[in-house]
């Protein structure tokens, strides 16, 4: 079996930009050469269970994505045609002889062996990216693609986690952003966001106004006032149609060979940004809160759940 030495810890940061994170990027080619070199150590998308053989079909599944048969047929000619990763890896300054950059194979190596992972799946508008990060003592390795082709591999401290969170839910230059009819915050039962919702997905907006009577006086707003019918109905459309995007953190605990999920932190990209989701039980009533959020919130979100591993 093949083990990962990863029992000498790195030195102390001694000043500002040795705290700071370092990144590269790596085609999937060398990334694989990485893995080789740290000592075969499995990418985050190769653990897939019941795989003999984790390959690009693997990471395609790891992604959430089903290309059709063109796209299958482009993304294996430019598979097929990077450089030779070591060439490329030693113009770059990265590789010297057989030797890789020490950083990178330590980075690697983290990624195989963490005391906690976070798998971040996140769609805004035409993108669709992937991050894993993977957490151990005070070192943090991330992993991120959003083709499958070329990845960014990032080590730092765990003190620079929380800013490196908010780089994943950064909304692209692309998707325009304007006024939401959604608040900045809801509280309603999961019942009438879960029926509403499916109603208007099935086209069946009539169902909506007849869910909304049936929970008159449930839902409120960020101040504690209570919502009118039609001003529910109206948030539960705008729910519904505005949506042009989701992020969704998977937290797990990896104690030695068994994977424990332990929480999940959802956010929904409306018309003027993110909200989170927060499912809560009140008065033995499980609700859900709809709260607008900023990029940088997002490890605020995640810190509960990660607390539950870590500590």
């Amino acid at each position: 079996m093949t083990t990962i030495d990863l029992s000498t810890p790195p030195p102390r940061p001694s000043g500002l930009l040795d705290a700071l994170p370092r990144r590269a990027t790596l085609t999937l080619a060398e990334l694989r050469l990485v893995a080789q070199h740290a000592g075969g150590a499995p990418l985050p998308f190769d653990l897939v269970e019941g795989e003999d053989d984790a390959g690009e079909d693997a990471l395609e599944g790891r992604l959430g994505r089903t290309r059709t048969s063109e796209e299958c047929s482009a993304y294996t000619e430019a598979l097929t045609a990077l450089h030779d990763p070591s060439d490329s890896l030693t113009r770059r300054g990265l590789m010297v002889g057989a030797s890789i950059d020490e950083g990178l194979v330590g980075a690697v190596g983290l990624l195989a062996t963490p005391r906690v992972a976070l798998d971040l799946d996140v769609t805004a508008g035409h993108l669709q990216a992937k991050a894993w990060h993977r957490h151990c003592g005070d070192a943090v390795a991330t992993l991120a693609t959003v083709d499958g082709i070329v990845f960014e591999l990032a080590w730092f401290p765990h003190a620079q986690w929380p800013a490196e969170l908010g780089r994943v839910a950064v909304v692209p230059e692309d998707v325009e952003l304007r006024e939401s009819a959604v608040p900045d915050e809801i509280d309603l039962p999961y019942e009438l966001v879960d029926a509403a919702l499916e109603a208007v997905r099935a086209s069946r907006p009539e169902l909506v106004a007849v869910l909304v009577a049936q929970h008159s006086g449930a839902v409120l707003d960020g101040a504690g006032e209570l919502l009118t019918d039609q001003e529910t109905l109206e948030v539960l459309t705008a729910l519904a149609t505005e949506s042009r995007g989701r992020l969704r953190g998977l937290v797990a605990d990896v104690p030695s060979k068994l994977t424990t999920v332990v929480g999940v932190v959802s956010w929904v990209l409306l018309h003027d940004g993110w909200h989170a989701l927060s499912p809560c039980t009140r008065g033995g009533q499980l609700r859900i809160v709809v709260r607008h959020v900023e990029p940088g919130d997002l490890a605020r979100d995640l810190a509960p759940v990660l607390a539950a591993v870590t500590t």
